[in-house]
């Protein structure tokens, strides 16, 4: 017998067909706000096939699980269909030189090819700047954890009707690239979600209308609770975000977790306009005055931004890690020791002294670069890290370095690139202020003392005022007009001058040396840094010497200068000519704290270092964790007021899904086969459900379900909601403490709805045992 036959009126395909159409409906939808959700990412990394690739592959898993839906298959059947989508094409695109005819996994592709590839990604994350550029490993973990957030999200909104749990999981995917780095708010992208956001709700809605035929006033209030909640989400990322703190300093593609991190991509005017200083790390070394503490190099610039060096790095205990300087043979070097203890820094990047030769002490597994002799994370972060670094200085004398030129035989090209489009007045103004001096030296020291004379001003305003607030070459250009700016302009002016004069020239970004304090460690002034300390200086390669740092920034720090061999001393002589010369200029700015230089003359010998104890890391993540594990509850309590609020108009379904959920999230079984009183006896007999108010709710959802007109008025909505807040309580107050915890903090109801394969599998699992 067909269809028709059996159903003449053709009612069974109207409502096959109203159920096809909302299922398409809400693909499109799924399909949109991923889509939306992934639009922020393009920030922190740059487009290419990555996008492409997320796109196709969550199109394909979203119409496979829609044809799939159309020939009624179970919804784990749906869900194998559409992980088999994601294998196929993941494999296929990814992994297919390990792959079984290019599509089905092997043992190798699982153990091998998988976690390097998750393994790069990782490192490429950590150790690099936004926005990213996405390599195959990029692209793979991008691609991979878009499609299983699809599947995700598609079994969420089609198959348990839950479009809000699914809007919480994509908002809070799409904050993570603003977590990451901290920029303004893409709006943008924000209110093309919520705008999915909101046409799920009330696509899913308008299907539960169709099939339930509920009521018009119920109807007409979850679209109205959807469309509040969407307003008020766009309210919060337009109107609040930008009045939210943002972090001391900004890192470019690093520090997550507790403190503050580090920006190697040269940020720093809105962080250091806005200082609140937070205590970094301590240090003490043996070395004549408080070292320079180095995080990363940026070495090409391509006329709009100095971009960080992404060399080679070795595992930091290996034979490859921090070897040996080389100096020229008559050149002295001698050997510091620097002990750091970070108190507040969660960064890939670890604060070292130049140049390191070992760094010991250090939890978790880290990385040297040799190139630019740095210290980076492989897994873990600065945070709460305590470390010796040993560095080897070379001490040229002045007449040494004099007589070194500085050439880039041995160094990277990009070490001397100029940008074509490079404002006439960066050169011409070197050769102005260098016209004087006879070697590399004395011209980078014109160069310093120019920068550092009454002609220049350090200040924060000023770029923004006059409009060159970057690194640019335009910027540079415009700073060297205004002669007005801080340490970024500077460094990036002295580095771009140093380049038009032959020499090859980096910038550094690190730590100024602190503030000494009363603290002493075997006889060593224990010396605290701040966040307001980041700094960016530049470098210049001397052939047979290596990278020599210099101080250009007006007032801070100290210049550098070499001592001739006729005034230096013994190893241990304080005018230790590798060491900076303390400057005569004042060493104070905005946000920032006076450099006193060298050690402290206190005499304290106290046998330990303390810095304050600061809680604050601890207790927000304690805090972030602790609002985490709430949502869940949250949620479920904004659920139930909400069909609470419909039952006093004398919804009695919107009461008896109050008790539903209860029960769902004590574990107990309401399978669909089980009739409303026979589930309102079990839970009277079995689970303390009070007689009275059941079998008012029992009465009431009776008659809404059976009786013609069964709609309750509004003086009797309020008993009946009543009587669901009774029973819910009661049930809860029969239970066990920790059950009652769980139910409350982790509510099954969010995720299994009344009558799923899930809700009654309890009912099927009691029944195998009786039989």
């Amino acid at each position: 017998m067909s269809s028709s036959d059996r159903d003449p009126t053709g009612i069974i395909d109207d409502v096959r067909a109203g159920r096809r159409g909302a299922d398409l409906t809400l693909t499109a939808g799924v399909l949109v706000a991923v889509f939306a959700a992934l639009l922020p990412l393009m920030r922190v990394v740059r487009p290419s096939g990555w996008l492409l690739g997320a796109v196709i592959l969550t199109a394909g898993i979203l119409a496979a699980g829609y044809v799939a839906r159309r020939y009624r298959l179970a919804a784990i059947a749906v869900s194998l269909i559409e992980a088999a989508v994601w294998v196929v094409f993941v494999s296929l695109v990814f992994l297919r030189d390990t792959a079984l005819l290019w599509v089905i996994p092997t043992p190798e592709t699982i153990t091998r090819q998988v976690p390097r590839l998750v393994g790069v990604a990782s490192e490429e994350i950590a150790l690099g700047a936004a926005p990213l550029e996405a390599g195959i490993a990029l692209s793979f973990l991008i691609v991979a954890t878009t499609g299983l957030l699809t599947i995700v999200i598609d079994h969420v909104v089609l198959t348990a009707r839950m479009p809000l749990l699914a809007a919480i999981g994509l908002i809070a995917v799409s904050l993570i690239p603003a977590i990451a780095v901290p920029s303004d708010a893409d709006v943008m992208a924000f209110v093309l979600l919520a705008a999915a956001i909101l046409f799920l709700m009330r696509a899913d809605t308008r299907a539960r209308e169709r099939q339930k035929e509920r009521d018009a006033e119920r109807t007409a209030g979850v679209p109205a609770t959807a469309l509040g909640i969407g307003a008020i989400a766009v309210v919060v990322a337009v109107v609040a975000s930008p009045l939210l703190p943002e972090p001391t300093v900004r890192a470019g593609a690093g520090g997550l977790g507790p403190g503050t991190g580090i920006d190697v991509t040269l940020e720093l005017g809105d962080d250091l306009r806005r200082p609140r200083e937070i205590e970094v790390l301590v240090m003490r070394s043996n070395a004549p005055s408080p070292p320079y503490l180095r995080v990363a190099t940026l070495t090409g610039f391509d006329g709009a931004v100095w971009n960080p060096d992404r060399v080679r790095s070795v595992p930091l205990d290996g034979p490859e890690g921090l070897s040996e300087i080389s100096v020229a043979p008559n050149i002295d070097v001698a050997e510091y020791r620097t002990n750091v203890e970070v108190l507040n820094l969660s960064s890939p990047w670890l604060p070292v002294s130049y140049p390191a030769v070992e760094v010991t002490g250090l939890t978790g597994q880290w990385a040297a670069v040799p190139y630019n002799r740095t210290v980076t994370a492989r897994s873990g972060s600065t945070q709460g890290q305590v470390y010796e670094v040993v560095s080897h200085v070379p001490r040229p004398t002045l007449e040494q370095i004099r007589a070194r030129p500085s050439r880039a035989n041995e160094q990277r090209d990009e070490t001397t690139q100029i940008p074509t489009d490079l404002p006439p007045i960066v050169a011409q103004l070197a050769q102005e202020v260098t016209a004087d001096a006879a070697t590399d030296y004395d011209r980078l020291i014109a160069l310093q003392s120019w920068f550092r004379s009454s002609e220049f001003q350090y200040s924060l305003e000023a770029p923004v005022e006059d409009g060159f607030d970057g690194t640019g070459a335009e910027a540079v250009a415009r700073f060297l007009e205004n002669r007005a700016g801080y340490c970024v302009h500077f460094a990036s002016a002295f580095a771009l001058m140093a380049r038009t004069l032959g020499m090859p020239s980096r910038i550094v970004v690190g730590y100024l040396p602190g503030e000494a304090t009363t603290d002493a460690i075997d006889r060593q002034t224990v010396y605290t840094v701040t966040s307001g300390r980041l700094h960016a200086w530049p470098e210049v390669y001397f052939d047979g010497i290596g990278w020599v740092q210099f101080e250009p920034t007006n007032s801070l720090g100290t210049p550098t200068a070499f001592s001739p061999a006729a005034s230096q001393g013994g190893p241990n002589d304080p005018a230790d000519p590798a060491t900076p010369l303390p400057s005569t200029a004042p060493s104070s700015a905005p946000g920032l704290s006076p450099d006193d230089g060298g050690p402290n003359d206190s005499g304290s010998t106290d046998a330990s270092a303390t810095g304050p104890l600061d809680l604050t890391p601890a207790a927000t993540v304690v805090l972030g964790i602790l609002f985490a594990l709430a949502i869940p509850g949250i949620v479920r309590e904004m659920r139930r007021r909400q069909l609470l609020a419909a039952a006093r108009t004398g919804d009695a379904a919107s009461a008896w899904t109050v008790v539903q959920d209860v029960a769902i999230d004590l574990g107990v079984s309401v399978p669909a086969s089980e009739s409303a009183r026979s589930l309102g006896t079990r839970l009277v007999e079995q689970h303390g459900a009070p007689p009275a108010d059941m079998s008012l709710l029992i009465s009431a959802i009776e008659r809404a379900s059976y009786a013609p007109g069964g709609k309750h008025g509004f003086w009797q909505g309020e008993a009946i909601a009543n009587a669901a807040v009774s029973v819910s309580r009661a049930m809860l107050a029969e239970v066990e403490l920790p059950r009652r915890i769980l139910a409350i903090l982790a509510p099954r109801s969010l995720v299994i709805r009344p009558g799923s394969l899930y809700a009654g599998a309890g009912a099927r699992a009691r029944s195998r045992v009786r039989a």
